[in-house]
C-alpha cells in the first residue's frame, strides 16, 4: 500500500521550527529536530524556497520565512512540496476490463467521489495557518 509522501509533514516541521525559533535555523539544526538526513531537509527546503515560503541565507546559512506565519496555510505547504502526482491525491488503477460493467464504469463513478474527498481535504488545510498550528505546541 502506498502512503502519502512524508514530504508534507517534514515541510510543516521545517517551517514550524523556523517560525518558533529565535536562532538561525541551519539545515543541520532543522535536520536534528526532524531527525532525518540533512540532504532530505535541503531538498524540501528547496521546494519551499521555490514556492516563496522561505529563503536561505547564503554563506553563514540559516533559513527564514518570507511570509508571516499567519499568512502561510497548511494548503500552501501541501502544494509547495507537490505531495501528489498530477495534483491527484487518489489514483485509479489502470486498464480495468471494459467488458465488465464494473470495469467499464468504475473510473468515472469513483473519480467524482475521490475529487470531492480531495477538495474537502484541501479546504480543511486552507483553514489552518502555520501560526495557529505552532500555537498548539507546548
Amino acid at each position: 500500500m502506498k502512503q502519502i509522501s512524508t514530504r508534507f509533514s517534514i515541510a510543516v516541521h521545517i517551517l514550524s521550527v523556523i517560525a518558533v525559533s529565535s536562532n538561525d535555523c541551519t539545515g543541520d539544526f532543522i535536520a536534528g529536530s526532524v531527525n532525518t538526513n540533512p540532504v532530505i531537509i535541503r531538498r524540501i527546503m528547496g521546494m519551499l524556497k521555490k514556492a516563496g515560503l522561505l529563503e536561505v541565507r547564503p554563506g553563514v546559512g540559516g533559513a527564514y520565512l518570507l511570509q508571516s506565519p499567519d499568512k502561510i496555510t497548511l494548503l500552501d505547504i501541501y502544494r509547495a512540496v507537490n505531495v501528489t502526482e498530477e495534483n491527484q491525491l487518489f489514483r485509479i488503477h489502470e486498464e480495468p476490463n471494459i467488458q465488465c460493467p464494473v470495469g467499464r464504469n468504475i473510473e468515472s463513478v469513483l473519480q467524482l467521489e475521490l475529487r470531492e474527498a480531495q477538495d474537502a481535504m484541501e479546504q480543511r488545510l486552507a483553514q489552518t495557518t502555520l501560526r495557529q498550528l505552532t500555537a498548539r505546541f507546548d
